[in-house]
């Protein structure tokens, strides 16, 4: 069996170095907001290229700190607006509704299947406060008419960089925009072996209200400036993405290599391959569109390659969001009708990338 991602062979890659760091760190006897931690804030900070890096619980917590602390700082009040791409995880709306804002779903480009950038402008209202480009699958969602869109409304910018690290376009994402809440869950391109997360932003004032938020509201201990939360990421984690983040850029140049493999041999009249029009992509997931996508996967899986959907569901049809379920987006409906996953990770062979192209070539349509 072909797993769609074998976390146990990624991790294995660099075993050695990651059961020393956790070991060090265990024999340390300090757990939480220690050098560790520091650290891996300073090196990813670096990576970047952005003044401040805070470490949290998770990436959903890190997008939800960054319209809180915004809130706090009286820039964005409850109730304002929030531009969003209808094709997203929904942890990217509920990090705006979680703060009692209003997502406004924009939908992608079906070429690029990121945010259309030619349908924001129409969606700003006197109430729109910023806009949220989410860089899904990998790939780069950041434009200079986006760019020039904010600016021009005096918006801001806030990525959601939770699936692509390391990414760049002029610089790397999470570097682009005012803030960008960043995700180390275990299957991103930069995973730990448990939840984390961080915020990057070169805002002194929004990154020492994220930092107290993030710390129960404390920016001296027993002091509370804030109604904050405990969103902290732990030493062991921070340890193990240190180790991971030295191999980054190298192992998404092997997704890249795995990735041109699947662009240029797949050759089948039910398989599309969403292009990325000159935009950078590290290949967290790497999408095909196929009116056959369920009997596609049920072909690949009897035949031991297991894959993945990307998101069979679209938030706007979750019942968490029923009041959104009027909304028509045609284009969002279309993927999460067609999306599937197949496997794209540094631990894949060359003898496993051509057994994935040669067995969705030879299926064949009923």
């Amino acid at each position: 069996m072909i797993k769609y991602l074998n976390l146990k062979r990624i991790n294995a890659l660099h075993a050695e170095e990651i059961t020393n760091a956790v070991t060090q760190t265990a024999a340390s006897g300090w757990y939480l907001q220690g050098e560790r931690v520091a650290m891996f804030e300073r090196q990813y900070a670096d990576f970047i290229g952005t003044r401040h890096c805070i470490g949290c619980g998770n990436g959903l917590d890190a997008l939800t700190l960054i319209f809180r602390a915004y809130i706090e700082l009286g820039i964005i009040s409850e109730g304002d607006e929030i531009i969003v791409p209808a094709n997203t995880y929904i942890a990217s709306i509920l990090a705006i509704t979680d703060n009692r804002l209003r997502p406004v779903l924009v939908e992608p480009d079906i070429e690029t299947l990121q945010i259309d950038e030619r349908k924001i402008e129409a969606a700003i209202t006197p109430r729109t406060r910023a806009v949220m480009i989410v860089h899904l699958y990998g790939r780069c969602a950041y434009t200079e008419t986006i760019a020039r869109i904010c600016h021009r409304h005096k918006l801001k910018l806030i990525e959601d960089n939770a699936q692509a690290h390391g990414c760049k376009c002029v610089r790397p994402t999470g570097s682009l925009g005012d803030a960008a809440g960043h995700s180390f869950y275990p299957g991103k391109n930069l995973g730990a072996l448990g939840d984390g997360g961080a915020v990057t932003t070169n805002d002194d004032d929004l990154a020492a209200v994220i930092r107290s938020l993030a710390n129960y509201g404390s920016s001296r201990k027993y002091v509370f400036d804030y109604c904050g939360r405990n969103s902290r990421l732990d030493e062991i984690q921070a340890a193990v993405l240190s180790v991971k983040l030295k191999y980054l850029n190298q192992e998404n140049n092997r997704r890249r290599v795995i990735a041109h493999r699947y662009e240029t041999e797949i050759n089948h009249p039910e398989v599309v391959i969403p292009c990325c029009k000159d935009r950078d992509n590290v290949y967290h997931i790497f999408p095909i569109l196929s009116p056959c996508r369920d009997m596609i996967q049920q072909h690949l899986a009897n035949r031991s390659v297991e894959t993945m959907i990307h998101y069979p569901i679209p938030p706007h049809r979750q019942r968490c969001y029923k009041r959104l379920t009027g909304l028509s987006l045609p284009i969002t409906e279309k993927i999460h009708e067609e999306e599937l996953s197949l496997p794209c990770h540094q631990a894949l062979t060359d003898e496993e990338v051509t057994y994935i192209i040669e067995t969705i070539n030879c299926y064949k349509t009923i």
